[in-house]
């Protein structure tokens, strides 16, 4: 029998049974359809994930007393102002360090209150991390060099406080003190699960006089290259060991921040599919069911094909197309079902999905393959008829 001959057969086979052959790809359509929309979120958030730790800077160096652990919490510093003198002095630039000291305070103007995070910062953050402002300008060295109290307003901190008014040149209240706003960030969004509109900057020496404390709690380097950030980060390290050699620090790259997350979201993403490839295991399972059905419907018509001349691997490959056709054909149904389902979860929610070449390649070559092997039995059994027999089949 030629191979085109047989796509026919095949085809003619399935349109004669449409219901059936409709409710036996069904199974298919939503096994490739829950494949393609599981990695393309999978592969969407951790697109979104990357490109924010990415848009924090460039050769970012994050220095913390402790291990650095997304489980656990953080380690109460012991660091101070002579620490960052002394990083300062590694570093080589006071442009490319900054230090923080972060609380979250309720920040108050007029009758209005906001519940924020309260940085206490360096003149240099802008430079280290890639920070616009909407208006007004950001706090200068001699703000941090003399603890004057002015404020820097997150986009979301200045709407909730002054709605649709200018906030610089604004007072605002601070735990208790009065700041005066001179500037606003752009807006900025989410990081790392972190609105940063979220957010006030404040001098870090007016923090800690504010806060009552004389502690730093992280350095931030915006290093030269890439070649040269193991090496400075090896050197604050040793600096800072020296200083307290009875507590231990982390020094944390972009880089590594990014292989961390980026290794359990592509587990996620992994999980997810494997996850969603049961369908199609399940599909191919009722594909077999129903193609042994059509084997025993059709007894007589193979027993008069082996009678005028049919070979066995003839029958064989019939019902083997068969099968291949009808998980082809839910394997296309559920990609086209699939891309939409994600655009749409786009679209309409704040999940991101990315559509993926390899995950379309992989849920259509799944299907077919699943269509091969739970069509060979049934195309084996069909082969093995004997025409006698067959032919005397009611």
């Amino acid at each position: 029998m030629r191979l085109a001959e047989a796509w026919r057969v095949a085809l003619d086979a399935l349109r004669a049974n449409r219901m059936r052959s409709g409710l036996t790809m069904l199974g298919m359509v939503i096994g490739v359809a829950a494949v393609v929309v599981l990695v393309a979120l999978g592969t969407g958030t951790k697109e979104t994930v990357e490109a924010q730790v990415e848009g924090l800077g460039s050769n970012l160096l994050i220095v913390v007393p402790g291990q650095v652990n997304f489980s656990s919490a953080p380690t109460l510093s012991r660091m101070d102002n002579s620490d960052l003198e002394a990083m300062v002095k590694v570093v080589g630039d006071r442009d490319r360090i900054t230090a923080s000291l972060t609380s979250g305070e309720n920040v108050r103007a007029g009758s209005n209150t906001a519940f924020t995070t309260v940085n206490g910062v360096m003149e240099s953050t802008p430079k280290v991390f890639l920070r616009d402002l909407g208006t007004g300008i950001y706090l200068s060295r001699t703000d941090v060099d003399t603890g004057r109290r002015v404020a820097v307003l997150g986009s979301l901190v200045a709407q909730r406080l002054f709605g649709e008014r200018d906030a610089v040149g604004q007072q605002v209240t601070i735990a208790g003190v009065r700041f005066r706003v001179v500037g606003v960030f752009a807006p900025l969004g989410q990081s790392l699960g972190v609105d940063r509109d979220n957010e006030v900057h404040i001098p870090i020496t007016t923090a800690q006089r504010l806060f009552g404390t004389g502690r730093v709690d992280a350095f931030a380097v915006k290093a030269p290259d890439r070649e040269t950030i193991d090496q400075l980060g090896d050197q604050m390290l040793a600096e800072l060991r020296r200083r307290h050699p009875d507590t231990e620090f982390s020094a944390v790259t972009q880089e590594q921040i990014l292989g961390v997350l980026g290794d359990i979201l592509g587990i996620l993403t992994t999980v997810l599919a494997a996850i969603a490839g049961i369908s199609l295991l399940v599909g191919g399972v009722g594909v077999s069911n129903i193609m042994l059905v059509s084997v025993r419907e059709r007894t007589r018509e193979i027993g008069l094909r082996k009678a005028v001349g049919a070979r066995p691997r003839d029958i064989g490959l019939q019902f083997l197309l068969e099968a291949v056709l009808l998980t082809s054909v839910g394997g296309l149904a559920g990609m086209g079902l699939g891309v939409a389902a994600s655009l749409l979860t786009a679209a309409l929610t704040p999940v991101p999905a990315t559509i993926t070449w390899w995950s379309m390649a992989l849920a259509f070559g799944v299907s077919a393959g699943v269509g091969i092997i739970f069509g060979v039995v049934p195309a084996q059994r069909a082969g093995r008829l004997d025409p006698v027999v067959a032919l005397r089949t009611d």
